[in-house]
């Protein structure tokens, strides 16, 4: 019963960056893997980012970390230029991305396990801000992270017709390394509107008081997934059948708790 919710529902220490890389990452029987390597944005707070301490930390890589405890696996958590990505995970240097990585619209691209998010993409406003809805930002600078989803969704032609009318009336959408730089320059008065990750947005809202305001609709919804080199069956199966035992035994949502300021508990395609 749990295989078929999961499937059903609807991006330092000993494993700081430059960790080195499982062997063969991607021909290496699982029954011969000693580590994990996961390849995530180490500024994509909660899902994966550094805490005050200087150590990775988020959602995504506590699910990890277990996952490799319950494989007796090390975890090698691995920091990724994301526009990188595709090319760090058929060269072998990571197992997978694991990090809020949408599944939609990429599910040729990869082998992907099954959902466990319910994500939106939203736009982000300074509080005192006079953009009320979409049709506020005619004329306005929007930012976005280059290579995000939330990129994706205003560009992507295909089936995109009124995304696409909204992106024309936008003065310039500008395309940032990070969502970091995004809110930096929202608050200079360098953008006008962030589109943007649910997760990121809130954990954005509940770190900085009422600095920033999320417009009520969104932009669109996604799912993420874990993403593993295309045909790499054998890999993902074993870390998604750990994933619903996490789930199936209560692991899952007390991590997901860990993270309830921003909104993670209710956006699990899970329950």
């Amino acid at each position: 019963m749990v295989l078929g919710v999961f499937a059903g529902c609807g991006d330092k220490k000993d494993d700081t960056a430059g960790g080195s890389a499982s062997a063969d990452a991607q021909t290496t029987p699982v029954s011969e893997m000693t580590t994990l390597t996961v390849g995530f944005d180490a500024e994509y707070p909660p899902y994966g980012y550094k805490d005050e301490n200087g150590e990775y930390v988020g959602f995504d890589l506590d699910l990890a970390q277990e996952v490799c405890n319950r494989m007796g696996w090390e975890l090698k958590k691995q920091p990724l230029n994301w526009d990188n990505k595709d090319a760090d995970l058929n060269a072998g240097t990571i197992d997978c991305i694991w990090n809020g990585f949408t599944m939609t619209g990429r599910e040729d691209d990869y082998t992907f396990s099954a959902p466990y998010v319910d994500n939106s993409i939203v736009f982000i406003v300074m509080n005192d801000s006079d953009i009320k809805t979409e049709e506020d930002l005619a004329g306005k600078i929007v930012v976005t992270q280059a290579g995000s989803s939330a990129l994706t969704a205003l560009t992507s032609t295909e089936d995109n017709d009124e995304n696409l009318a909204l992106k024309e009336t936008f003065a310039e959408l500008q395309e940032v390394p990070d969502y970091n730089t995004a809110f930096l320059n929202l608050e200079s008065g360098a953008a006008d509107c962030i589109a943007v990750d649910i997760g990121v947005a809130q954990y954005q809202l509940a770190s900085r008081g009422d600095t920033f305001r999320q417009l009520e609709e969104p932009l669109s919804t996604e799912q993420y997934a874990i993403g593993f080199k295309k045909g790499n069956e054998e890999l993902r199966d074993a870390v998604q059948k750990v994933l619903f035992e996490m789930y199936e035994d209560g692991t899952f949502m007390k991590i997901a708790e860990k993270y309830a300021d921003y909104n993670l508990p209710e956006m699990i395609c899970l329950q």
